[in-house]
């Protein structure tokens, strides 16, 4: 198993473990990495993500590292026709993979992708300066940093089939792919998966950290399963050979796996689409408890969700099939505003009919423990608004750090977002001190060093390339010293923010959190990754979707409890931060029975709780969508249904609310809209 540890925007790397504990010099070795790789030519990681003018403080070049971005693409001279961005896209991809060619480059470095104006690369660090400069070149997005959001498993039985309307209508999804991006692996093998001829209904797997099989031709990283890899494992299976999911390795094969108990609510036999084709794609994530195999590296981010939706469409294009993708991963990370570079690459990959992406908007929407032993609600003190009334006014935000209460080795971010037509100056107080730092406009402390260790660092920009607005960062860094490991320093953090010319004063903020899981012991002290938090007091409770659940056409989902008839407190609200409706409906996703991949005992079955569960029961409801309208139809035609046919939570309205969206799911109703919506009556 491995960890990942990012330092300052779009670097990663993975740190390696020990059965017994950390693997400590593996950690202070890829720390200096870290610490390097995160400062190589930092005016043009700044430029390309942070554009900042005025330095306070520097620190030390590197020669080498590796990042992923998403690049925008507009021709120069303002030429917009579709011959000069062509033109411009295939040049610049071009230096992207010349740039890459002949470098030490991470074996999961991708090859470079386009759709229309945008470019996904791996790229060294110091090429992006390169790219600043590009004429052709309008933006480079920095990815960012996926986040697990694992849910604990408990026992289940075997769940009653999810069989909706009428199968001669829908033909229970049997000419539409089901896909599935996901962490865990996924257990093709299990019965659920299963035809009547004992063959596997996966069609095809590309495990993205993996090297058992060669890598799919147009994306050069991973390792790909075709079904009759599958199949002839699970028939050397039967004839008394080693268990399939054994001969076919998976990087990750985790008991209780994420990705098999989606697929198996979406398209499993038990599933809402139990004819449909799956298709699955591990993203490269270190998952906790994985026991089996330990990845050398992981590389991963938003950007190889990209490779993944791409892959999945290409599969679709090449069979000519309807295709309805599930994505239950998400990250706080971005201006919740739907036009971070991955959302608007999922809205130019989803304008042809026949193909749809639905998303899990989340599970940060508790704020307050529900018993004495409960403490969601840290996962869910994520985000903080308010507004700054005039010039030289202030408000003061409080954020929790746990750091050496359990040694927090991990890295904590908070993002804080407002109005281009204010001007902002932010000052930080770190626990037990009394001395504020400032940063101004277009000013950044970077790589501060505080006397027990703990980094600092903060970027105070103005109008992102992105969508205009103005935003500061603030990033909090362990001591990983050798001999001297702490966490980031425990306590109260406080942030200020001062009016320095107010206009509009509105702002948002959201802690880009760890989900909290010990990684080791060391000289009897536990190392955890843990998430920071506002305080009761700072936090307001909305605004909490993940920023990939922010997109325009793809589809939100939250998690709706059909045993009390309410929303799960758990559940991420909306809106997003420019006010649009996210998420769109709700979905069952608590105490949800489905597969229990790579199940270390004899149980089959498992239930899990969630808006991981209820994505891809919305995701297998728009592939019976799909095969039951009278012609395709587009993601945006199926987010319209969806939201024509909810039905208002008991007590509710028609109107749409921050939770549960228009409402729940009525999955006969959208059925029937969307092979009807179609049909016309010539009135003469």
């Amino acid at each position: 198993m491995s960890t990942q540890v990012a330092s300052g925007p779009g670097t990663q790397f993975s740190v390696s473990e020990v059965e017994d504990g950390v693997d400590v010099v593996a950690l202070q070795v890829a720390m200096q990495e870290v610490t390097s790789a995160a400062q190589i030519d930092t005016a043009a990681l700044r430029r390309a993500g942070l554009p900042v003018r005025k330095k306070l403080k520097d620190g030390p070049k590197a020669d080498t590292a590796f990042v992923n971005v998403l690049i925008d693409v507009a021709a120069k001279g303002g030429k917009t026709d579709d011959a000069s961005t062509r033109e411009a896209v295939h040049r610049i991809r071009e230096l992207c993979e010349n740039a890459l060619d002949g470098r030490s480059a991470p074996q999961s470095a991708a090859k470079t992708i386009t759709r229309n104006d945008q470019i996904a690369a791996t790229v060294p660090v110091s090429f992006l300066a390169d790219l600043e400069t590009d004429p052709d070149i309008a933006f480079v997005n920095k990815s960012d940093v996926l986040k697990l959001d694992l849910p604990t498993p408990s026992e289940g039985i075997k769940p009653t089939p999810r069989r909706i309307g009428r199968a001669s209508l829908h033909k229970d999804g049997a000419d539409v792919i089901i896909g599935i991006i996901d962490v865990g692996g996924f257990d093709f093998a299990h019965p659920d998966f299963l035809d009547e001829n004992g063959k596997t209904r996966f069609t095809r797997i590309w495990d993205q950290g993996g090297d058992f099989r060669p890598s799919p031709e147009n994306f050069g990283f991973g390792s790909e399963f075709t079904q009759k890899h599958l199949n002839d494992a699970i028939d050397a299976q039967a004839s008394g050979g080693l268990p399939a999911i054994l001969i076919e390795r998976q990087s990750q094969r985790s008991p209780s796996s994420h990705a098999t108990h989606v697929a198996s609510i979406a398209a499993g036999n038990s599933g809402v689409c139990p004819k449909a084709e799956i298709v699955g794609v591990l993203i490269d994530v270190p998952v906790p408890e994985d026991d089996f195999e330990r990845r050398r590296h992981t590389f991963s981010d938003s950007s190889r969700l990209i490779h993944a939706v791409e892959y999945l469409l290409g599969i679709a294009k090449e069979k000519n099939k309807l295709v309805s993708i599930n994505i239950s991963l998400g990250t706080n990370g971005g201006a919740h505003d739907g036009l971070a570079g991955t959302n608007r690459w999922f809205e130019n990959a989803l304008t042809l009919p026949g193909r749809s992406i639905t998303l899990a908007a989340g599970n940060a929407g508790q704020e307050d423990p529900q018993n004495e032993e409960d403490i969601g609600w840290i996962m869910g003190r994520i985000h903080a608004q308010g507004q700054i009334a005039a010039r030289g006014l202030e408000t003061e935000l409080e954020w929790i750090v746990v750091g050496n209460g359990i040694a927090d080795i991990s890295e904590n971010e908070l993002e804080i977002w407002y109005s281009p037509q204010d001007r902002f100056q932010v000052e930080l107080l770190p626990p037990g001190e009394t001395r504020w730092l400032r940063v101004s406009p277009q000013e950044f402390i970077e790589n501060k060093r505080l006397r027990d260790g703990t980094t600092v660092s903060i970027y105070n920009e103005l109008f992102h390339p992105g969508n205009g607005g103005n935003y500061i960062s603030i990033y909090l860094s362990p001591n990983l010293e050798p001999g001297e490991i702490r966490g980031i320093r425990a306590g109260l953090w406080r942030v200020r923010l001062i009016g320095e010319e107010v206009r509009n004063g509105k702002f948002h903020c959201w802690i880009e959190r760890d989900d909290p899981r010990e990684i080791g012991v060391l000289g009897g002290q536990r190392f955890f990754r843990f998430p920071s938090f506002f305080s009761r007091a700072s936090n307001i409770d909305s605004h909490s979707i993940s920023s990939l659940a922010c997109g325009r056409a793809t589809i939100a989902v939250s998690n709706y409890d059909t045993a009390t008839n309410r929303m799960n407190v758990t559940s991420s609200q909306g809106p997003t931060r420019d006010g649009r409706m996210k998420p769109d409906l709700t979905a069952p996703g608590t105490d949800i029975v489905a597969a229990n991949g790579f199940a270390l005992d004899d149980e089959t079955w498992v239930s899990m709780s969630g808006t991981s569960m209820a994505s891809p029961y919305v995701a297998g409801v728009i592939g019976l969508m799909m095969n039951a309208a009278k012609k395709p139809i587009n993601s945006l035609q199926c987010l319209g249904i969806l939201q024509r046919t909810a039905k208002p939570l008991p007590g509710g309205t028609f109107d749409w609310v921050n939770d549960a969206g228009f409402g729940r799911i009525d999955p006969e109703a959208a059925i029937a809209e969307a092979e009807n919506f179609a049909r016309r009556t010539d009135r003469g």
